[in-house]
This record gives C-alpha cells, structure tokens and sequence, in this order.
C-alpha cells in the first residue's frame, strides 16, 4: 500500500449513491499567475483517490479538476457539468487535506472533509 498523499479525493454519485469510480482527476498548483501541474489520476473501485499528489506540498492555492463529462457519458448520461473545478487554499503544511466530491448530472457539491 502506498503512502496517503498530502491531499487525496473521494466521489460519490449521489443519483446512485454508489462510488463514481474511474472519475479522471488533475491536481495543479498556483504559482504566480500560473498553473502548474502536479499529479493526475483516477478514482478507483470505491471512488477515491488515496494516491493524489505528493506526501507534502507547500501552503499556497491549488485546484482539483474533476473530468465528469466522461465518467457521465460512459453511462450514457446527459450532464450540464462537463467538469467541476475546485480552488482551495492549503494553509497548513503540517495538515492533510481531503476534497470529496458530491456529484449528480445537474448539481454538485463538496467541502473540506478529514
């Protein structure tokens, strides 16, 4: 088993109330005015991503984009989200971060979980 990473996801179709599994998800790092990418990858069998990204990365502001449009269509299903992007601010470096996503075709939701 690898080591949990500094931030990690989990999504969770709420139409179904099942994992969203093989969910493709980036992670990028502000710098400047840029981004940068650090880490991409895909949910697995129960909707999560233990794996995302370094063991440690620096207070700053960072993004998880969340491939929806795909996972949606696999099942043939419309979505009027093709992607959902969320910007967060990582303050404490000493701290782990987890980003879950709530995802249905027309709604979505998340907060910062433990």
């Amino acid at each position: 088993m690898s080591p949990r990473s500094h931030i990690t996801t989990h999504v969770l179709d709420a139409v179904t109330g099942r994992p969203a599994v093989a969910v493709g998800v980036r992670l990028e790092q502000q710098v400047s005015d840029n981004w940068h990418d650090l880490a991409s990858a895909q949910t697995d069998s129960d909707g999560r991503i233990g794996d995302l990204g370094p063991e440690a990365v620096s207070a700053g502001r960072y993004r998880i984009t969340f491939d929806t449009g795909s996972y949606f269509a696999a099942r043939d299903q419309a979505t009027f989200y093709p992607q959902v992007t969320i910007v967060f601010e990582l303050g404490d470096e000493s701290a782990h971060y987890h980003v879950p996503l709530l995802l249905s075709p027309f709604a979505y939701s998340t907060y910062r979980g433990s």
